[in-house]
């Protein structure tokens, strides 16, 4: 590995963390001694990375240092330019235009070499399923997210039951035949999973719920024993059996 791609890697590595990292951890994860690990950490603030720190109490990076050209593995370019396909054919305008000007953000900044690598990528997303909600319909439910904005709903059960609910969504779920809305449900007392498939009418309310959005995912994780660093549950674009099981039992 030369300097150059060791000094990435560490950066990549400090920024997985929001806390401070030891040297002897970071050492480790990068295959070199303290000694070393020090020099690149001193390499990099000459550099103008924000690294705050110092040996025996860890390293924080802090936010808006990048190096410059950007560099990324080549399964880092197929992985962005996978998921920023499947995201230009099946999400709503909003989000469609968002991946294209990612593309395009990237495509800018990256070595010839790179780019090539990029233009070239050969991971395609085949033809979409019917739509599991209408793209304006899909747009107001990322607002309502995004807001932490309270949703009213008429929503239909497995069992054909009808009920109209005030809803605090915090996630979406984009599954193979259907989008799965996360939120803490009012009527219920309790979180739920509704099948957009299934949600008859929504309105987006003029009022925020009490809660932060990132609370109520912290929270949903810890009930569902999801990891914290993979929302994995209802994010998994195909989930297991005992998932699609646990799904079904708190559409309700």
């Amino acid at each position: 590995m030369s300097r150059a791609e060791r000094l990435l890697g560490l950066m990549q590595t400090l920024r997985r963390h929001r806390y401070p990292v030891s040297g002897a951890e970071l050492a480790a994860d990068a295959g070199v001694s303290l000694r070393t690990l020090y020099r690149d950490i001193a390499a990099l603030q000459k550099q103008g990375a924000h690294i705050d720190g110092s040996p025996g109490v860890g390293y924080l990076l802090r936010p808006g240092f990048m190096l410059p050209p950007l560099m990324l593995t080549q399964e880092e370019i197929e992985a962005l330019v996978l998921g920023s396909r499947w995201v230009l054919r099946n999400g709503d305008p909003d989000l469609h235009a968002a991946a294209a000007n990612l593309l395009a953000k990237v495509d800018a900044v990256l070595p010839a070499e790179l780019r090539r690598e990029m233009e070239a990528s050969s991971l395609l997303v085949g033809p979409a399923r019917d739509a599991p909600m209408r793209a304006r319909e899909l747009a107001i439910l990322r607002k309502a997210i995004r807001t932490e904005s309270k949703l009213k709903i008429r929503y239909v059960d497995l069992a054909d039951g009808e009920t109209s609910r005030v809803v605090w969504p915090f996630a979406l779920a984009y599954f193979d035949r259907a989008l799965v809305l996360a939120a803490w449900c009012e009527l219920r007392q309790g979180y739920r999973h509704f099948r957009s498939d299934r949600i008859r009418e929504f309105t987006l309310m003029d009022e925020r719920y009490p809660r932060s959005r990132r609370t109520l995912l912290k929270e949903w994780q810890v009930q569902h024993g999801v990891p914290p660093a993979a929302v994995e549950l209802l994010a998994r674009p195909r989930a297991g059996a005992e998932e699609r099981t646990q799904i079904r039992q708190s559409h309700c």
